[in-house]
């Protein structure tokens, strides 16, 4: 199983003082705790398998994480009908949101930015 790539992971905490704020960020967090969960118990059964770099798990994280959890599960399905046996493969990025602006826990889920 390859491992996330580096840009899924941050920093940040999350605080009491954003419960308010981060009830807009909930679904997304929502389905990056089924992929986590995914990523950690069925992913490991299938093995290296996928032809993208990163795995499509992995993509899938990277892609609820920069566009939320609707435009990210359609990036992530598309990613999914490519990696077939007549595809080439190779590395295939999430392209980063423009006006991305939240920040990434260590364990990869979406807190609100702080500016402090």
């Amino acid at each position: 199983m390859s491992a996330l790539p580096s840009y899924a992971f941050g920093t940040a905490q999350f605080r009491a003082s954003d419960l308010v704020r981060g009830v807009l960020v909930l679904p997304r967090n929502l389905v990056l705790a089924f992929l986590v969960g995914y990523r950690a118990v069925i992913s490991p059964l299938y093995g290296d398998v996928c032809r993208y770099y990163p795995s499509c798990s992995a993509y899938a994280v990277g892609a609820v994480q920069q566009h939320g959890a609707v435009w990210g599960a359609v990036l992530s399905a598309w990613r999914i009908l490519r990696c077939n046996p007549w595809s080439k493969g190779g590395v295939d990025d999430v392209r980063p949101h423009a006006h991305f602006r939240y920040d990434l826990t260590p364990r990869g889920f979406v807190v609100p930015a702080r500016k402090d």
